[in-house]
C-alpha cells in the first residue's frame, strides 16, 4: 500500500497539538475532556507506529531485492536473502491490514465500560448452570486483562448457576473487546443429573451494553419512571434482608424494567439500577441508529440480535464454534477458563476486513 505522506504529517501534527493541550495547567481537572484527548492521542500514536512498521518492512523488502540481484553467484547468501524475503512478504500484509484498521474511524463507544446481562434460555436447570459458566468465563477473561467486575443483580438457580445475572466490567477498551459477545450461546453436554449419558442442548443469551459515564448522557425524566421497593431475597425465596432495600425501576415509555438487590443499601441499589437502565436506553438508541444505516448492516458481524445464535460450546468434543465467522477451535476447556483471546481477535480481524471492504466499495462507487 502507498502511504500518503501528507496524511501522516497531519497525524503527527495533530498528535503534537494534543500533547500541548494535555500539558496545559489544569487540563486534567476536567476528567471527561482530558480522557477524550488521551484516547485520541493514544490512537494517533499507535497509528504512527503502525505506519513506521509498514515503512520498515517495505524498505527491508527493497533492500532484500537488491541483495538477491547482487548475490546471484553466492548460493549461501542467496538462500538467506530468499528466506528473509519470504518472512517479510508474510509480515507486510499483516502490518498493512493493522494500519488500515487503525485508519478506520473509531467507534465512539469502543472505550466505554460495559454492562453484561446473561440469562438462561431453553434447558431449565442446565441452562442456568451454563449461564453461570458463561459468567465465570467472562470474569476470568476480565481478570486476565486487568479489568474489574462487579455484580449488579442476580437470580441464582436452586441447583447452581443463574437464571439471570447482570454485572459491570470496567477497564481499558472493554466494550471494544466484548461487543461481539451479544447473542445466543448454545451448549451441548451431558448434564450431571442425566443418568443415561445423553447429550442435552441448552442455551443462554448474552447482552453487552455500552455503559454510560454519566447518567445525564441519557435523558430519563422523573415522571416517566416508576420506582418500586421490595425485600431482597436469595435462592428459593429465602429472605436475606428484612428491609426494603431492593429496588425495581420501570421506564414507562419503553417498558424497560430493571431490578437491583445486590447491595444492602437502597441508595446503592438505586444507583446501580439507574446505571443499567441508562445503558439499556443508550443501547436502544444505538440500535435505532444501526437500523437507519443500511451500509453499517453490511459491515456488522451479526445483527446484535439477542435471539441470534452466535456460538456453540460442545463439551464432549472439547469444541467451540463461532457461527458468524465459521471458526472452530478444539480448546473449549481453555476458553471456558477465560482464554477468549483467539476467538475475540478473529472476530475483530473479520470486522476490520468487512469495514475496509465496505469503505473501499464506497470509494470506488
Amino acid at each position: 500500500m502507498e502511504l500518503d505522506p501528507v496524511y501522516l504529517k497531519q497525524v503527527a501534527a495533530r498528535a503534537e497539538e494534543l500533547e500541548r493541550e494535555m500539558s496545559v495547567p489544569g487540563a486534567a481537572s476536567h476528567p471527561g475532556t482530558f480522557k477524550v484527548l488521551v484516547r485520541e492521542h493514544q490512537r494517533l500514536r499507535e497509528l504512527a507506529r503502525a505506519a513506521d512498521d509498514v515503512h520498515r518492512l517495505q524498505r527491508l523488502l527493497a533492500e532484500n531485492a537488491e541483495l538477491l540481484s547482487e548475490s546471484a553467484n553466492d548460493p549461501e547468501m542467496l538462500a538467506i536473502a530468499h528466506a528473509e524475503t519470504e518472512e517479510l512478504e508474510t509480515a507486510l500484509p499483516l502490518a498493512e491490514r493493522h494500519l488500515m484498521g487503525l485508519m478506520l474511524p473509531p467507534d465512539p463507544d469502543d472505550s466505554r465500560n460495559t454492562i453484561l446481562e446473561i440469562r438462561a434460555g431453553t434447558g431449565g436447570d442446565e441452562a442456568a448452570l451454563f449461564a453461570g459458566d458463561l459468567y465465570h468465563m467472562y470474569v476470568h477473561f476480565a481478570e486476565s486483562r486487568g479489568w474489574t467486575t462487579s455484580v449488579i443483580d442476580s437470580a441464582p438457580s436452586d441447583l447452581g448457576g443463574y437464571k439471570e445475572i447482570i454485572f459491570s466490567v470496567e477497564g481499558e477498551d472493554v466494550y471494544k473487546t466484548l461487543r461481539y459477545e451479544s447473542g445466543g450461546h448454545r451448549v451441548q453436554r451431558v448434564p450431571e443429573t442425566e443418568s443415561q449419558g445423553r447429550i442435552h442442548t441448552s442455551a443462554a443469551t448474552v447482552a453487552v451494553l455500552p455503559a454510560v459515564e454519566e447518567i445525564s448522557e441519557v435523558e430519563i425524566k422523573p415522571d416517566e419512571l416508576r420506582i418500586d421497593l421490595f425485600c431482597a431475597s436469595g435462592p428459593g425465596g429465602q429472605k436475606v434482608n428484612k428491609t426494603e432495600s431492593a429496588i425495581r425501576l420501570t421506564h414507562l415509555p419503553t417498558g424497560l424494567v430493571v431490578s437491583c438487590q445486590d447491595e444492602r443499601s437502597q441508595n446503592r441499589n438505586r444507583d446501580k439500577a439507574m446505571r443499567v437502565l441508562a445503558a439499556r436506553l443508550l443501547d436502544l438508541q444505538r440500535q435505532e441508529d444501526r437500523d437507519k444505516m443500511a451500509s453499517e448492516r453490511k459491515t456488522q458481524i451479526g445483527s446484535g440480535d439477542r435471539s441470534e445464535r452466535i456460538r456453540t460450546y460442545n463439551f464432549p468434543q472439547n469444541r467451540v464454534t463461532d457461527h458468524r465467522i465459521n471458526l472452530t477451535l478444539y480448546s473449549l476447556d481453555h476458553i471456558m477458563a477465560g482464554q477468549l483471546d483467539e476467538v475475540i481477535e478473529a472476530l475483530q480481524s473479520r470486522d476490520v476486513e468487512l469495514r475496509l471492504a465496505d469503505r473501499m466499495g464506497q470509494q470506488r462507487g
